[in-house]
C-alpha cells in the first residue's frame, strides 16, 4: 500500500521539527566535515606518487575503444563511476572513444556527482588546448562541478601570525 503524498509530508514535518530547549543539532552525514572544509585530508609523503592530499579525485582512463571517469574518495575508494560502456550512453554515441563521447560522458560524469552532493573535486592531470581531455574537463566544469578542492581549514593557534576568517563566521 503506497502513502499518500499528505502522510509524507506530515512525516517530514515530524523529523524536521527541532524541539525547544534544544542547544544543538546532531548531523549524522559522514561527509558533513569534508563539506565544512574540516575534516582531515591525509597528507602522505612529499615525493608519492599519485598525492593522496584529497577528499574526492577525479580519475579519468580511456582505452582503445571506451572512456571511464571515476570519482575516487580517500578512504572507500570509488564513489562515481560513469563510462561510454555502458548501454545508456552507447546507444547515444557513434564511437567510444571520440571527441563527442568525451564530452557527453563529462555532462554526465558531472550530473551524476551534483546529484550526488559532491561539487569539488580534484583533478590532477593538466588539459592541453584542444585535446579530448580538455573538452571533458570543460565540459564537467560548465555542468557546476569545480575541479580543485578548497583547503582545509587548520585550528589557529595562539603562536600563529594571521588567523584566517572561518567562511560561517560574519564580521560586520
Amino acid at each position: 500500500m503506497a502513502a499518500s503524498a499528505k502522510q509524507i509530508i506530515s512525516k517530514i514535518q515530524q523529523t524536521n521539527n527541532v524541539s525547544k530547549g534544544t542547544l544543538y543539532v546532531v548531523n549524522r552525514n559522514p561527509r558533513n566535515l569534508e563539506r565544512l572544509r574540516l575534516a582531515y585530508k591525509v597528507d602522505g609523503y612529499h615525493l608519492e606518487r599519485p598525492v593522496r592530499n584529497f577528499w574526492h579525485r577525479l580519475e579519468l582512463n580511456a582505452s582503445k575503444k571506451y572512456v571511464t571517469a571515476k570519482l575516487f574518495h580517500f578512504e572507500n575508494g570509488p564513489v562515481i563511476e560513469c563510462s561510454t560502456n555502458e548501454w545508456a550512453l552507447k546507444r547515444h554515441l557513434y564511437k567510444g572513444n571520440d571527441f563527442t563521447a568525451f564530452i557527453m560522458l563529462g555532462k554526465v560524469f558531472a550530473s551524476r556527482c551534483l546529484d550526488a552532493g559532491l561539487t569539488e573535486m580534484r583533478c590532477d592531470f593538466t588539459p592541453s588546448t584542444g585535446k579530448k581531455v580538455d573538452l571533458f574537463l570543460r565540459a564537467v566544469e560548465e555542468s557546476g562541478v569545480c575541479l580543485k578542492e578548497p583547503n582545509r581549514i587548520r585550528p589557529a593557534y595562539s603562536w600563529d601570525m594571521h588567523r584566517p576568517e572561518k567562511p560561517w563566521e560574519v564580521m560586520e
